[in-house]
């Protein structure tokens, strides 16, 4: 006779478990990429100022250039970032779900 686990069979618990783990190892995964993102938009959002500055100053076509060049990358990782932080919300949606499922009597 098979023991029973809340509402599941034991094999239905094994596979929201499973899922769990994995959900969890995607939320790491995720949760570094977003501390890389956020480095790397406060890095680029400075260079954007910077070359937004130089392009007031210099006011050459090359400076223009360059500054929409660095504005357009940082929009880009900001993107980036929004869409990670987006994913992270969806996951942990997901978790709460799951843990809900398991702890259901």
């Amino acid at each position: 006779m098979t023991e029973v686990v809340g509402p599941y069979t034991p094999p239905v618990a094994l596979f929201v478990e499973r899922r769990l783990r994995a959900v969890g190892k995607r939320l790491a995964k995720l949760r570094t990429e977003l501390a890389v993102a956020d480095e790397q938009l406060a890095h680029f959002a400075d260079l954007s100022d910077d070359s937004r500055i130089r392009a007031m100053v210099s006011e050459t076509p090359q400076a223009d250039e360059d500054h929409r060049q660095a504005e357009r990358t940082a929009t880009a990782m900001a993107r980036h970032r929004a869409d990670l932080v987006d994913s992270i919300a969806k996951l942990e949606a997901e978790q709460d779900d799951l843990l809900d499922k398991l702890a259901r009597p």
